[in-house]
């Protein structure tokens, strides 16, 4: 059955009115869920596909009306209510970006923006296609993340993984079908499997707690930024200047975005981070099978899609960097814009300045390697005289010009100043060239110098190794031409950078450092992923005369699946080895990398540094905690901003009236984590016993020492 529907501009400008009535009465009269789901999606979607209808992008198929419609609503969030906040304080407001200013300015903008569709078009064409078979497929592989979330929530409550393990192993299913059978999942479908598979495996991560799981990343730091603008119902360019709190406020990605989100859906900020973020992020492996697909093929996109989200890093420590889950959805976006030939050259401008614009202020240096990227990639087509209309001088130096100046002048330039101390650091680093060790462990990993611990890891790294190896052939492959796929020119060139970016990484000490070589990997994969598959078919076609197709497809199943299964740590849990898995392994994780390296919370945690914040705010008193617990639960239950917290070590000699804060780690291991090394409690300068004790919940201490 094949139904059509073709609302008039008059039916879209009621369904816009309907849409907006619902949403101010689910906010007027607090309703829960209603609130909370059609906010999301009405604040996600409708101001963004008002514009793409405005601009009138007709030559867009229809995913990428989704994914711009998306990227249009989410900066229409930060810049617009950037203004109200701008402005509500130039006119004496305290609190501009409380609910009742965002509400006025949303409703008025997408109204006026309704309006405007009206008047200009005569039709405004909302769906045309099979929509039964559309929303058969669409419940069907809506099983993947619901068996995600529930899984996550029974493995947290009762540490039985089994619903997860099962997750893994039809992710592997929904993957093999699409690679070997046309008939068992279809192309046209390749966008919602890698939707399904991109929200369940971060799902499986995030919903493993109900607080925020850093991962060894910025989000504690994020999320005492979010919190203050939330409770403060304002931001201020100027109220952080030093280098690490400054450049975090300076993002808008962390600050006006998830605080409008907060406000308007009256949803909690661990919920938005750990629930709405992940659905924005999912996105960019959408995006990217899109970006990959018009040149190498639906097939190889969705093989390319799959490598990218297998990549640990996708669903652990991505999860502990919001700001830049937002902007890598923005980068995608930005390399949409520039390849795609059918936008008219000042829509694309104006397209790319806005997008531009996102990633700068979604995350500095991601918009520094996309500069990067576009700079570099601009001069080498000039230089080979092969100029790109896709890529032009006005783009670069639009971008550049939009960068500098939101770093230099906002938050005391905190961005920009950082940005020159990590090349600082690169340049002191050059005198360690030829010290293997300066690169980091990550890279002599991916090199191959660094022993497996265990045989289930030597077998790990083999595959991660095929990977890699099939990139390095892909390349080679490309550069003589003995792939048949019609790369563009813009395409290639960005291969190449990426190349030499990942040589650079390699030979040049300490720049790895400067993101981490996992981050580095993940953003290069935007390039490099899809050269896994060209890179098979290469080798295929040197060692088989006979059936390559399906000799190609089988080796990218035994490889992919195989590093999937590892990456996930689904085979080291069920061979009961080590891992590093929260959501299969927290049940039987060695305390000291659950919460000293992944900087896991607990409620008793959560529960003490919420009591204490509390009492240090009003007291002034000095406060100590191990370097864990200082930088994660103190940082964001706590709202304590680092140089509160004094690093508790085993030279630390606390005076009169000095605070002692104490959590599960140190409590039940009796374990501290400072400097970088691994203490005892029993090796303080103190005997802990001998100092009052002024809160505990079991798990949680706080002492204070009176002598």
């Amino acid at each position: 059955m094949i139904l059509l529907i073709k609302s008039e501009s008059t039916g879209f400008l009621l369904s816009l009115l309907l849409l907006q009535f619902t949403l101010d009465i689910a906010v007027l009269f607090n309703i829960p869920i209603v609130r909370q789901i059609v906010g999301f999606l009405y604040l996600t979607f409708i101001p963004g596909f008002i514009a793409v209808k405005l601009f009138k992008f007709d030559s867009l198929d229809k995913l990428e009306i989704l994914l711009f419609s998306v990227g249009f609503s989410v900066i229409f969030l930060m810049l617009f209510f950037l203004l109200v906040n701008e402005f509500g304080l130039l006119f004496g407001i305290s609190h501009p970006l409380s609910l009742m200013y965002l509400m006025i300015t949303l409703n008025i903008l997408t109204l006026a923006g309704g309006i405007l569709v009206y008047l200009k078009e005569g039709y405004v064409e909302v769906w045309k296609g099979k929509l039964i078979r559309l929303l058969s497929s669409t419940l069907f592989f809506l099983c993947l993340p619901f068996l995600s979330v529930i899984g996550a929530i029974y493995m947290s409550v009762y540490e039985n993984n089994f619903l997860l393990l099962l997750m893994i192993i039809l992710i592997s299913i929904v993957f093999i079908s699409g690679v070997l059978s046309r008939k068992l999942l279809s192309p046209k479908l390749y966008p919602l499997a890698v939707s399904a598979v991109a929200i369940a495996l971060l799902y499986h991560s995030s919903f493993i707690s109900n607080y925020i799981i850093p991962f060894g990343s910025d989000v504690p730091g994020e999320y005492l930024i979010f919190r203050t603008v939330k409770d403060n119902a304002c931001w201020s360019s100027t109220l952080y200047t030093g280098m690490w709190y400054g450049r975090l406020n300076a993002m808008l990605s962390i600050t006006i975005l998830p605080a409008s989100y907060a406000i308007i859906l009256n949803m909690s900020p661990t919920w938005v981070f750990k629930m709405l973020y992940p659905v924005i992020f999912s996105l960019v492996p959408l995006g990217l099978y899109q970006f990959w697909q018009k040149y190498i093929g639906k097939k190889y996109a969705f093989i390319s899609a799959f490598l990218f989200m297998a990549n640990e890093t996708f669903y652990t420590e991505m999860l502990g960097l919001n700001r830049q889950m937002i902007a890598e959805f923005f980068f995608v976006l930005l390399l949409l814009v520039m390849m795609n030939q059918k936008i008219k050259p000042f829509k694309k401008i104006m397209s790319f300045a806005i997008f531009g614009f996102a990633l700068i202020v979604s995350h500095y240096a991601l918009a520094e390697i996309f500069l990067f990227f576009i700079s570099f990639a601009l001069v080498s087509l000039i230089i080979i005289k092969r100029p790109s209309k896709n890529i032009t001088i006005s783009m670069v130096v639009l971008f550049s010009v939009l960068m500098f100046t939101w770093y230099i002048y906002t938050c005391g330039s905190a961005t920009f100043n950082s940005t020159l101390e990590f090349g600082d650091y690169v340049y002191r680093e050059l005198g360690d060239f030829f010290n293997p060790a300066s690169r980091g462990e990550v890279v002599l990993r991916g090199l191959g110098l660094e022993k497996p611990p265990s045989i289930w890891n030597t077998i790990s790294r083999m595959f991660a190794y095929f990977t890699e190896v099939f990139i390095f052939f892909g390349f080679i492959g490309l550069i003589t031409k003995r792939t048949d796929i019609p790369i563009k020119k813009e395409q290639f060139t960005f291969t190449l950078l990426a190349i030499a970016f990942l040589f650079a990484l390699i030979i040049v000490p300490g720049l790895a450092n400067t993101l981490k070589m996992t981050r580095f990997y993940h953003v290069l994969l935007f390039f490099l992923a899809p050269l896994c598959a060209l890179g098979a078919e290469f080798t295929v076609k040197l060692l088989f005369r006979h059936k390559r197709k399906l000799v190609v497809s089988i080796l990218l199943l035994i490889v992919l699946v195989s590093y999937f299964l590892f990456q996930t740590e689904f085979m080291f849990e069920v061979v009961k080895s080590d891992s590093w898995s929260i959501p299969l392994s927290k049940y039987r994780m060695d305390p000291i990398r659950l919460y000293g390296h992944y900087g896991y919370m607990d409620a008793y945690s959560v529960y003490g540094a919420q009591w204490l914040s509390g009492k240090v705010a009003a007291t002034d008193l000095a406060l100590y905690a191990d370097k864990a617990s200082r930088l994660n639960v103190l940082s964001s239950y706590g709202g304590m901003y680092l140089n509160v917290v004094t690093e508790l070590t085993n030279v630390t000699i606390p005076r009169s009236n000095e605070i002692i804060y104490l959590y599960t780690l140190n409590l039940k291991r009796g374990i501290l984590v400072s400097r970088g090394r691994i203490l005892n409690v029993s090796s303080l300068t103190f005997n802990i016993e001998d100092i009052n004790k002024i809160y505990t919940n079991g798990n949680s201490e706080v002492y204070i020492y009176v002598p």
